[in-house]
């Protein structure tokens, strides 16, 4: 597949907060500066690494528009909307646009676990309301609902809907789509621990939150597979692959922010529901990033 504005290393980014729970424009600024800085060409705010669900239309706004400023034209930005609601998630997807998104990630609703012909007509009504690309976002574990193969298919017909960010976690279903897609149909990984084996059956890329703490190191691991060099990949997966793992022992983003704060970034702040992870997760991250070569063995006792 050709490269496309999404293909490669994407940042699914954390969205900071402050002591009072208003979101730390500062800080989010220099995330995105450390992303770049690091390799990752994608910057995706507003996601479920962000805390979408919890944000404000206005507050989205500001994040986007925060996350499109920092990032100057230097990466793409591809905006998180989604929600139960298809008209919410229009409005929202329109408002990511106004502030400079370069495409849209959006969710498949969850709650009201539409079916595979609601999935289509939803996706038709976002895609129908804004003049940028769209990416489906297939997270059954959050939604309670899978996008088949067949709907992503069908929905690949639509001019701007470009492509699929798949955490499904079921390699034959991202196979099929690989093998069936039309030609310049963006597939991304949404599983960190599954990226190297996609990358190698043909998908072009990861959203990724692994890359919050070692940008540099996912971007590597990325670009080093796109260009075939496979045993340089497979040797970076595997360093990275036990804090893959360990970020997501707690529901995402709790330990990746937890993790932020261990290396000195900035302190853990959290929207409920969401809370701090037990004192023993801690102490499992301080090992697992250590492990990555993120935290020296001091630091990590």
């Amino acid at each position: 597949m050709e490269n496309t504005p999404f293909s490669g290393t994407g940042v699914a980014l954390v969205t900071p907060f402050r002591d009072d729970g208003s979101i730390d424009v500062e800080d989010l600024r220099k995330h995105v500066e450390f992303q770049i800085a690091n390799g990752v060409g994608v910057m995706v705010p507003c996601g479920t690494t962000g805390e979408g669900a919890t944000l404000s239309a206005d507050e989205q706004r500001l994040v986007i528009r925060t996350t499109v400023e920092a990032a100057q034209g230097r990466t793409a930005v591809l905006a998180g909307a989604g929600g139960s609601d298809t008209a919410d998630v229009v409005r929202r997807a329109q408002a990511a646009r106004e502030e400079g998104a370069d495409g849209i990630l959006s969710v498949s609703p969850s709650y009201n676990k539409p079916t595979q012909r609601g999935l289509i007509e939803h996706y038709r009504a976002v895609a129908g309301a804004v003049d940028c690309p769209v990416i489906i976002y297939n997270v059954p574990s959050r939604t309670a609902s899978n996008v088949l193969p067949e709907t992503v298919l069908a929905l690949a017909a639509i001019e701007n809907i470009a492509g699929v960010k798949e955490a499904s976690g079921d390699v034959d279903q991202v196979m099929t789509l690989i093998r069936e897609r039309p030609d310049g149909f963006t597939i991304l990984s949404g599983d960190d621990a599954l990226t190297f084996p996609l990358l190698a059956a043909g998908a072009d890329g990861v959203i990724s939150v692994v890359a919050n703490l070692a940008p540099a190191l996912m971007s590597q691991m990325v670009r080093t597979a796109l260009g075939g060099d496979w045993d340089g990949a497979r040797t970076l997966h595997y360093r990275l692959l036990p804090l893959m793992r360990a970020i997501f022992v707690e529901t995402n983003p709790i330990p990746v922010k937890t993790a932020l704060e261990i290396m000195g970034h900035r302190k853990a702040h959290f929207r409920l529901p969401l809370v701090r992870p037990m004192v023993e997760v801690e102490a499992f991250l301080r090992r697992a990033l250590a492990d990555a070569g993120l935290l020296d063995a001091e630091s990590a006792s």
